[in-house]
């Protein structure tokens, strides 16, 4: 199953989404409909780290006064799984690969991604 994992009150999380046709995907808006253990655990299988999919932008970091420089794998996951703001985002996930957060490179293989299924 192919699912996005976004923020609604991101623009820059619904500029991406509006790009692409998303029928057959499921739509997780991640404020509203916490991220699951399962889910995240289906993301890490791919990129083997919980690290890649944490957010180093969040406000969160700075309301917990978190030093990132101290935190280690399982610190990331509890992080992600605690609060939605913590996943990088938006998260594109497809049996076969997976597109974290919004940096220029990411979205053009997105693109590429969108342009292979046609």
């Amino acid at each position: 199953m192919k699912k996005v994992f976004f923020l609604k009150t991101c623009g820059t999380c619904t500029k991406i989404l509006k790009q692409f046709d998303l029928s057959g995907w499921d739509l997780r808006e991640i404020k509203s409909n916490n991220l699951t253990e399962e889910e995240l655990a289906e993301m890490y299988a791919f990129t083997k780290s919980y690290e890649a999919l944490f957010s180093k932008k969040s406000t969160q970091i700075k309301v917990r006064e978190i030093n990132l420089k101290t935190l280690e794998e399982k610190d990331f996951k509890a992080l992600i799984l605690d609060h939605y703001s913590f996943l990088k985002r938006p998260v594109f996930l497809t049996p076969k690969e997976i597109f974290i957060g919004n940096e220029k490179k990411t979205v053009e293989r997105l693109q590429d991604y969108f342009e292979y299924q046609k």
